[in-house]
């Protein structure tokens, strides 16, 4: 059994691995303000970044989804790991070695199975690039520079050679300390007779690394006749290899497309080497799947969908490359990019373009690009002929609800203006009226896709929340509402308590549960005072907020302090004035409002009340009423 690992060292983990280095292997992050960043949530679909990241907090929060946390929570979620295999990961990547609580550490029995798996990929793909250095290898090497690809090129890339024996990788694998069933697990070695054989024999191999950059499967090309199996053959599905999420070149890649706004899209393994090569450093490939929904997602966070941002596909002129364009266009609506095909002169790859014509004819076929929907109109207009009516009206009939699948309506107008035109019909209006009307039958059949709209602010998002975070034993009281005075004070006094405790502290800690009327926040203030007070964090340290996470209940109190201690304050001026000021207007908010229950209860009670309980309740409202006139002469001074 693993032991547990200890807490000291997590905390080593936690403060040695920025969360906006780790969150930016996946998404491109830009400035959001207030020391923040914000992108595109992982966790859901959004065409605006509400995912926002606080390297100082080293927090991450969605105002769109509501998921938050710290680093270890983030990696948790985006690569569905336990809590144990993402420390040892992070632990890995800053060089930490880790101690265990109960027995000693055993890496063969205690990593994560996803660990394992990576670890297996990475050792087989370091046996594959010794082994194209040997005599087998030689025609591998041959292939590649056929191809143009000398030495360097297939070092940087991390290209391979499997020898043709059985079990030469999974004995190899065996010495390293992984067992059958793990090597079974990765893909890389399958059942035989007499037990685990090698996947891959005698093929030159290409490994698929994911966007954090782990080694996750193999790309195997066939090198010889007698070869029986396919041209290409992958890695097979397994825990940590799905072709429909990984893009190969995206580890080498993701940098340049968050600069550039720019991804181009190719078909193989080495159409990505030649464009690399040529200086485009954007070119990525699926893996053995069509371009689909999970790859688009993938792009659309580093592309952070600015307006500006570019996708062009490079796929063959030929039948196959037609159909799979047209399958990228189907798609296409997924992006808020701007998305093109370039197709090269003879119908060139661009590795054959390289080859026959240089780095520069390689460059220089991303440049003049056609439109996607263009090119996939054009493709089924051109099926039919139109110089007779009869084929106009086919061509219509099938072009017509592919743009009426296109959402934006000023889009969707102008795309069927200019299949009016493609198809040789001079009144656009009636092209128009037609695409219209499929989108409007589709939406009343159910095949509007949109769903509810999103909030278009956090706010929007708040105000849905009904129930408090603390469940049903919760603090009793209204529900939240940003529209409430009340509510959006005590919000910003405790966003100043998990984000700048010095400014409210000693002060804060005097203020109880009571004093926050909503439900939500009252639970985060019993969290902070469970992790010891804001004073706590006086210095600002990252364990502050880490301990005041600890103390929540639940999953629904730990988002809301994540979102709190990473949104931006409302204020100009975050200074002592600013925290007085809302230090002052939650307190004086209480007194008015015990001021009004103890003169609402003598009311009730009439002249039944005991002379005692009278003087002492006039007492408590003269006491109350000279409080609440010192908080407005003075301020924050009389708290």
């Amino acid at each position: 059994m693993a032991g547990r690992i200890n807490d000291d060292d997590v905390k080593a983990v936690r403060d040695a691995v920025p969360i906006d280095a780790v969150v930016s292997e996946y998404l491109q992050l830009r400035n959001a303000g207030g020391g923040n960043l914000k992108g595109l949530c992982p966790f859901h679909d959004e065409k605006s970044p509400s995912f926002q990241v606080s390297p100082s907090k080293g927090l991450f929060h969605c105002f769109g989804c509501q998921e938050g946390g710290d680093t270890i929570a983030f990696v948790m979620k985006i690569d569905h790991l336990q809590f144990s295999e993402v420390v040892e990961r992070l632990a890995a990547k800053a060089g930490i070695t880790l101690r265990y609580e109960e027995g000693g550490y055993n890496p063969s029995h205690q990593r994560g199975e996803r660990i394992r798996l990576v670890e297996a990929h990475k050792a087989a793909a370091q046996f594959y690039v010794e082994q194209l250095d040997g005599p087998e290898a030689e025609i591998g090497r041959k292939f590649l520079a056929e191809r143009g690809f000398d030495q360097a090129a297939a070092a940087h890339f991390g290209v391979g050679y499997s020898p043709a024996g059985w079990d030469h990788l999974t004995r190899y694998l065996r010495g390293k300390g992984f067992s059958d069933k793990e090597l079974i697990a990765s893909g890389i070695s399958q059942d035989g007779r007499r037990g685990p054989i090698d996947r891959f024999r005698g093929r030159l191999m290409w490994p698929i690394s994911d966007t954090a950059g782990d080694i996750v499967g193999f790309g195997a090309r066939k090198l010889r006749d007698d070869d029986n199996g396919p041209k290409y053959l992958n890695t097979p599905e397994t825990a940590i290899y799905k072709k429909s999420q990984v893009l190969y070149g995206i580890d080498l890649a993701k940098k340049d497309i968050a600069k550039a706004s720019r991804a181009v899209v190719v078909e193989g393994y080495t159409d990505v080497m030649a464009c690399h090569l040529a200086g485009i450093t954007t070119a990525i490939a699926t893996c053995g799947t069509a371009f689909g929904g999970d790859h688009i997602k993938i792009l659309r966070r580093l592309l952070m969908d600015n307006g500006s941002a570019r996708v062009i596909f490079t796929f063959d002129g030929d039948a196959a490359g037609q159909k799979a364009a047209l399958r990228a266009f189907e798609d296409d609506q997924k992006f808020a990019a701007e998305t093109y095909i370039a197709i090269a002169p003879d119908n060139m790859d661009p590795c054959d373009l390289r080859l026959a014509k240089g780095d520069e004819a390689v460059r220089d076929l991303v440049e003049p690009r056609t439109p996607l929907f263009e090119f996939a109109l054009r493709q089924i207009v051109g099926r039919y002929d139109l110089e007779t009516p009869a084929g106009r009206a086919a061509a219509l009939d099938e072009a017509a609800p592919v743009v009426a699948k296109i959402k934006t309506g000023s889009v969707q107008r102008e795309v069927a203006v200019q299949l009016a035109g493609f198809v040789g019909i001079l009144d656009q209006e009636y092209v128009v009226h037609r695409v219209n009307q499929l989108a409007q039958w589709a939406r009343s059949r159910g095949g509007d896709q949109r769903g509810p709209a999103r909030p278009s602010s956090r706010a929007g998002a708040q105000h849905q929340q009904t129930q408090p975070p603390g469940g049903p034993s919760g603090p009793s009281g209204p529900a939240l509402n940003l529209r409430s005075p009340a509510h959006r004070t005590e919000r910003e006094l405790l966003k100043l308590a998990l984000q700048k405790p010095a400014l409210v502290s000693p002060a804060f800690d005097a203020y109880g549960v009571d004093e926050f009327t909503a439900p939500p926040y009252a639970a985060v203030r019993q969290c902070i005072a469970e992790a010891g007070g804001a004073e706590l964090g006086v210095p600002e340290t990252r364990e502050y907020l880490v301990q005041v996470l600890d103390a929540t209940p639940n999953e629904t109190v730990r988002k809301l302090v994540t979102e709190l201690a990473v949104e931006v304050f409302h204020g100009k001026s975050i200074d002592e004035a600013y925290a007085g000021e809302h230090l002052v207007k939650v307190r004086l908010r209480a007194v008015d409002r015990r001021i009004d229950d103890v003169q609402g209860s003598l009311a009730r009670l009439g002249s039944n009340v005991a002379p005692d309980h009278l003087a002492a309740a006039q007492n408590e409202v003269w006491v109350l009423q000279q409080y609440a006139q010192s908080l407005r002469n003075s301020g924050a001074d009389a708290l």
